[in-house]
């Protein structure tokens, strides 16, 4: 009985291997090469270089109303001065809340310009992977401690290729 037990336990990972392929893909190498990538981060950077310099003009406004306030506060009446100090006070919240806002959008527009590429990406995989009866594709840079490349195919030329790229 052991003898069978034993037998059947090394003929497992035959069985196993004969029902179906194992891959490995490298999305980053398949992303980095689709045009759709390419136009996605020159838009992010033109718009990160847009809010760059909107910010740069808001400081630099603000830079200027604090010197003109600090050669010309001691002649000016209190209530003046309180004033302007409450402006300087809200340029600077404006300043900063602008800076949020613009660090958000660009997260938001880098998330949905690249859940598209993606998307894309996942479903030339799965197309790959149905055609080619692999029961499993893994990503070679998920942080996975071991992929056999001997085990396991490299399918990213055939993703690369689904998706029309070279």
């Amino acid at each position: 009985m052991k003898k069978l037990i034993l037998a059947l336990l090394m003929l497992a990972p035959m069985a196993a291997s004969a029902q179906g392929k194992f891959g490995h893909v490298n999305t980053q190498e398949i992303i980095q090469a689709m045009p759709e990538y390419n136009k996605a981060r020159t838009e992010i950077d033109a718009l990160q270089a847009q809010y760059e310099a909107d910010l740069k003009s808001m400081q630099d406004e603000f830079q200027k109303k604090g010197e003109a306030f600090e050669k010309e506060q001691e002649t000016l009446p209190e209530n003046i001065k309180q004033r302007r100090t409450q402006e300087l006070q809200d340029m600077y919240t404006k300043i900063q809340q602008s800076y949020q806002d613009n660090q958000q959008a660009l997260a938001k527009a880098s998330q949905d310009k690249m859940q598209a590429i993606t998307t894309k990406v996942l479903d030339a995989i799965k197309a790959v992977g149905q055609e080619g009866g692999y029961v499993i594709i893994n990503e070679i840079n998920a942080g996975i401690p071991y992929i056999s490349t001997t085990l396991s195919t490299d399918v990213t030329a055939q993703v690369k290729t689904k998706l029309g790229l070279k």
